[in-house]
């Protein structure tokens, strides 16, 4: 490949930590960003491009070419990735930002809203330093990850672009709801709704406190107290009155389901996206397929809860339940490749530490994937399920959302969990 230093004279070259600074402070109409490589990641074709040279202006991708068409008569602030591959900014269809694996999980379930605001904040940065520029956060306590999106976009913090659903919807007593308080405290979630109108009447509340998308849980959970993970939860017609109320304000709805019938009646009702999926036959992988809905199995944290749950404090009726779906559910994601379903990249980040999303990748080949399917399910497929059509793809016209890594992920996917820089809107967070 020609070096950059070479095809680029004239341009105005700086070191990359020049280049982060300048891109912080420069207004979106100033000089435009070139960026170099030695590849980029088709995810599209599912094929690594040699020798790539981007151009960005503002938060956009205006060319995408290679370093010996770009005029050198232009004024470029350049970006010199020689030695790595670029791929676009990869999302997390499955995360909660206020939480924390490594905490003792009884005790965080007292943790106040300031505090699981600060947790939130923390953990967006980490996320955005793994490569990870798009998030959907799937429940957090008193908007805590709608504050921190909106402290996001208001250029306040750093963090990853997110979709909060603000309080999971719950049944009385079920997954989503507190059952661990004693009952004389009477407590619950915010998200607890009995009937379809009640249902309804939640989403409108989530969506009027800055849901930008909705989640119910319509089967019992593995981190729960007193609830069965393969026992639905929600009724049909409580699925059905979320997906209506928020298919028709504009949101995208996730289902929480771990058992079969959920699954089903939850595909039945139009929901988006099944998470988890752990105990899925024929037919609901069959439904799946023919109704496009997405499905996310978060595959890779049984490793942690395993490992270090006890030492973390989950109770051991909780850690029964992980042994139950952990093999069920990667055997289920394997069928589900085999049958051609949406798949997305959903890790379910907080029951881990954050920050380690890159290790599912792994994972998601190991139980099935090849690695270009594993890196289509982290951008273009989630980027479908978010009806983003300048998400995922370093295409012009995209939005700037661009990581690098040193290696081809295609040859090894494991490089994915170690990405070495981050640029976000056009902005460079990560040398």
């Amino acid at each position: 490949m020609v070096k950059p230093n070479k095809i680029l004279k004239g341009l105005t070259k700086l070191s990359l930590a020049a280049a982060i600074s300048l891109t912080l402070s420069v207004p979106a109409l100033a000089q435009p960003t070139l960026l170099v490589a030695d590849a980029y990641v088709d995810v599209v074709k599912g094929k690594t491009i040699k020798d790539v040279a981007i151009v960005i202006k503002g938060n956009q991708i205006t060319q995408v070419t290679q370093q010996a068409k770009i005029p050198t008569d232009n004024d470029y602030k350049l970006i010199d990735l020689s030695g790595k591959t670029l791929l676009p900014g990869v999302m997390d269809m499955h995360v909660h930002l206020s939480g924390d694996a490594e905490d003792n999980f009884l005790a965080s379930q007292n943790y106040s809203i300031p505090r699981q605001t600060v947790k939130a904040v923390k953990n967006a940065e980490k996320t955005l330093m793994a490569g990870f520029t798009t998030v959907r956060d799937l429940g957090a306590s008193g908007y805590a990850v709608i504050a921190t999106r909106d402290g996001i976009n208001a250029g306040e913090i750093a963090g990853p672009r997110i979709w909060a659903v603000g309080h999971p919807i719950s049944i009385t007593g079920g997954h989503c709801d507190d059952n661990f308080s004693a009952p004389e405290k009477k407590s619950k979630s915010q998200g607890v709704a009995d009937g379809p109108w009640a249902v309804r009447a939640k989403v409108r509340e989530n969506i009027k406190y800055g849901a930008n998308a909705i989640k119910v849980c319509a089967t019992g959970g593995v981190f729960s107290k007193g609830t069965k993970v393969g026992v639905q939860q929600l009724t049909y017609e409580e699925i059905k009155s979320a997906v209506d109320e928020a298919h028709i304000r504009g949101l995208v709805v996730a289902s929480h389901a771990h058992g079969t019938s959920g699954i089903k009646e939850s595909i039945r009702a139009g929901i988006d996206s099944i998470e988890h999926c752990s105990f899925m036959d024929d037919e609901a992988i069959n439904m799946a397929v023919k109704a496009g809905t997405y499905l996310s199995c978060d595959i890779y944290n049984t490793e942690y809860t395993l490992a270090f749950g006890a030492a973390n404090g989950v109770p051991e009726a909780n850690i029964n339940k992980e042994k139950l779906v952990s093999q069920a559910q990667r055997d289920s994601f394997r069928k589900a490749v085999r049958a051609g379903a949406n798949m997305v990249f959903g890790s379910d980040a907080a029951i881990y530490p954050h920050g380690d999303n890159g290790k599912q990748f792994s994972r998601m080949v190991t139980f099935g994937m090849t690695p270009a399917q594993a890196l289509q399910a982290a951008t273009i497929n989630s980027a479908a399920l978010l009806k983003q059509d300048n998400l995922g793809q370093i295409k012009a016209g995209f939005l700037a959302d661009i990581i690098a890594v040193d290696g081809d992920p295609l040859s090894n996917i494991s490089l994915m969990e170690n990405v070495s820089f981050v640029m976000k809107d056009g902005q460079v967070y990560k040398q």
